[in-house]
């Protein structure tokens, strides 16, 4: 589909390339952590299984944090009516417009 380039698509077009991020970023946390867990609770070895024991979660936690700020990010922020990305974006484009054209 060919859409005209207008600032209405172009910001679509932002939002639309951040949820696709927060969704590779999301399948990316559930595979590598999953494995994680896995290898660390002893399930690929001969050794007792331990799936409850708390280190095991450790990368799963702090990743966590991450993946809940960039999913804060997409869903609230860039939703929000609150101009100051879009204000900061802007500025900076002009600035780096107006430098290439001397």
């Amino acid at each position: 589909m060919d859409y005209p380039k207008n600032k209405a698509y172009l910001e679509a077009r932002k939002k639309l390339e951040a949820l696709k991020g927060f969704y590779n970023h999301l399948a990316v946390y559930i595979v590598v952590n999953l494995a994680i867990i896995l290898v660390s609770a002893n399930v690929f070895n001969s050794k007792a299984v331990d799936l409850f024991h708390w280190t095991n979660y450790i990368t799963a936690f702090f990743w966590g944090f991450g993946l809940v700020s960039h999913g804060l990010y997409v869903l609230f922020f860039l939703n929000s009516k609150n101009n100051f990305l879009k204000r900061w974006e802007d500025r900076k484009i002009r600035e780096f417009l107006e430098k290439d054209n001397f």
